[in-house]
């Protein structure tokens, strides 16, 4: 359904270091510099883009918004909490934890705010 999701930073320095933390520690790869100065990240067909605005005014998160992404096992949801903190990121909500359908799921925010999620598919 999507072909890929952007996000606006203000700071793309500290975007690629916790972004690619984070997709490493998923099994993915470091993020690429397009040539409009973008990150973007790809994974089987979906991308992940972080940019910043081009109207010229500051990111902001969205508010209600999160970005979920899958993960192959809940010790690869584990290593991307674990990365994006080390890395700038801020863990919310609740720790990393199983659901009662047994999909193990964690939440962050990156460092310009936007939230994050990644969870292992239910096993329930």
């Amino acid at each position: 359904m999507f072909t890929h999701v952007m996000i606006g930073s203000n700071d793309l320095d500290k975007a690629k270091r916790f972004y690619d933390a984070t997709f490493v520690a998923l099994g993915g790869r470091p993020g690429e510099v397009d040539a409009g100065g973008r990150l973007v990240y790809a994974h089987d067909g979906s991308r992940l883009m972080v940019t910043k605005p081009i109207d010229g005014k500051p990111a902001t998160h969205a508010n209600g918004g999160t970005i979920g992404i899958l993960a192959p096992s809940p010790e690869h949801v584990q290593a991307w909490h674990d990365a994006g903190v080390a890395n700038g990121g801020t863990s919310v909500e609740t720790p990393p934890h199983e659901r009662p359908n047994g999909a193990f799921v964690a939440y962050m925010r990156d460092p310009d705010g936007n939230k994050l999620s990644a969870r292992s598919r239910p096993t329930k």
